[in-house]
């Protein structure tokens, strides 16, 4: 299990990240989420010891990082998986590891299988794309068997193929009751893959919850309804907020999203009204929204709209 209790960094007169605490458990995958500049890499930095907390600490597995024996076969960590000679060949990088831990040369193998590069194990890292490097930093990080798994963004690079083939690891090393944590920008990917979620924004934390949780309480879920009757239906839902979205002039009808009422509570007053509903479709937020939403205050820099 990852711990960190209340993890502060400051930087001079600048705070990176502040009084953060936060769990991730064993036999689940943990997505650790924030805006650009939210204090998230220097957290993971804390957690791997790379970075010293000005207050606070961090333990993985009930210990400072530094204080395991064999840190490779109790932590994998993928934090910048091009920091590799670009000399040396995957089969070299990984045994020079091994060597470190006295883990045996069949292991190596063994991940080089797991992450797709037997193939081009022999080959110098320099010639290697993205995708192969950030298959190169995961075979790495599994290399000890660890039973914590730390990655940064583990996708960046990764073809369709690869990303679906993460995303079953992730999974299959949580099933396993290993401990996961996964940073990551991508909400589409986190909403399949994550099971809990750590968010934070400016150094805080804004939330420690799952990922239907989340989108459950941000308010987004609404109800697509189309009919020829829109006004009537409006104000038989005094409660309700409705958008008309779109209007078909052929069909005589609106396209409107409505908030705040359940798609039974709908259905229910436009039959007892005779109000005709041509289409009556709940829709929940997506993760993306929910996220948006939450960190809307905790973005450093916003763009603006054209």
């Amino acid at each position: 299990m990852i711990e960190a209790h209340a993890l502060t960094k400051r930087y001079g007169d600048r705070t990176v990240v502040q009084d953060l605490s936060f769990s991730v458990r064993p036999g689940a995958v943990t997505g650790f989420l924030g805006p650009n500049g939210a204090g998230k890499s220097t957290t993971l930095r804390m957690l791997l010891g790379l970075d010293a907390p000005t207050r606070g600490r961090a333990t993985i597995g009930g210990r400072a990082y530094a204080a395991h024996p064999a840190p490779l076969t109790q932590v994998g960590a993928l934090l910048e998986a091009r920091s590799i000679h670009p000399g040396r060949s995957a089969h070299h990088h990984l045994m020079a590891l091994a060597h470190t831990h006295g883990i045996p040369r069949s292991r190596v193998e063994h991940v080089l299988g797991l992450t797709g590069l037997t193939e081009v194990a022999r080959r110098r890292v320099k010639g290697f794309s993205l995708g192969m490097g950030q298959r190169l930093g995961i075979a790495a990080a599994l290399l000890g068997d660890p039973e914590t798994v730390v990655l940064d963004e583990p996708v960046n690079g990764l073809d369709p193929e690869g990303v679906l083939w993460i995303r079953n690891l992730l999974k299959s090393l949580a099933a396993e009751g290993r401990t996961v944590l996964v940073s990551s920008h991508l909400m589409s990917e986190m909403a399949l893959t994550a099971d809990h979620l750590v968010v934070i924004g400016k150094g805080r934390l804004l939330a420690d919850t799952t990922v239907d949780a989340l989108v459950r309480e941000s308010g987004g879920a609404s109800v697509k309804v189309v009919t020829p009757d829109a006004d009537r239906l409006g104000a038989l839902l005094p409660q309700a907020r409705i958008v008309t979205e779109s209007t078909d002039p052929l069909r005589a009808t609106d396209t409107l999203r409505v908030t705040g009422v359940e798609a039974a509570d709908i259905g229910r007053a436009a039959a007892a009204h005779g109000v005709p509903l041509y289409e009556l479709t709940p829709e929940t937020a997506s993760l993306e929204q929910a996220f948006m939403d939450l960190t809307h205050d905790s973005v450093e820099y916003q763009g603006a709209t054209a």
